[in-house]
């Protein structure tokens, strides 16, 4: 026969047992969970957000006023500042950096993206959670880059991995090798090309 728990009349006091805490005790654990999780993921972006301005400062003295058609100086503002001032958009635009938790539309392909054109003053870059990956730091900071060109010139693959590969090269003296995904975008046969392949 299952025991039955005892009536209290309305008003009394009820003694709170171990089995009635377990639902609250796993609700504030899956909570404190995701807020751990999400706060090392904001760690991360910043991290990745800081080595990419560096790298960026570190490369600046090689670029010139406009790099593959990217006008440095806003692209400089977009990156450091999250706001500039476009030509291409014709406004000044900030820029929001918001993170997608699941991997469903653009993030089943990608780790961040940039929805364009700017909405309401603002373009959303968008970090997928393949941008959070561990050990991934480097494409952290490359994905930033190259997504940041984007925003503030346009949806040209081929533009945005040659701009991120030459800020690379100049900071660094070497580039990330992108074969596949320039074979892939069709850049072969586009009018940019990246360092060290005339």
């Amino acid at each position: 026969m299952p025991r039955r728990r005892p009536v209290v009349p309305r008003g009394a006091m009820r003694l709170i047992t171990i089995k009635d805490l377990v639902p609250a005790v796993l609700l504030a654990a899956l909570v404190a969970g995701a807020a751990s999780a999400h706060g090392q993921d904001t760690g991360l972006r910043d991290q990745a957000l800081d080595a990419a301005v560096d790298m960026f400062e570190q490369a600046l003295p090689a670029l010139g006023p406009v790099e593959f058609g990217v006008d440095v100086a806003a692209y400089r503002d977009a990156l450091t500042l999250q706001r500039f001032r476009s030509g291409v958009w014709g406004a000044e635009v900030a820029v929001v950096l918001a993170q997608q938790d699941d991997a469903g539309g653009s993030c089943a392909r990608f780790a961040a993206f940039v929805r364009l054109p700017p909405a309401q003053g603002s373009v959303k870059l968008v970090l997928c959670p393949r941008f959070f990956t561990p050990g991934a730091d480097d494409l952290r900071v490359l994905t930033l880059l190259h997504e940041t060109v984007h925003v503030v010139a346009g949806t040209d693959e081929c533009q945005a991995m040659a701009f991120a590969a030459r800020v690379e090269q100049a900071a660094t003296g070497r580039v990330t090798p992108v074969d596949a995904y320039w074979a892939a975008s069709g850049c072969r046969g586009s009018q940019y090309r990246l360092p060290g392949n005339n």
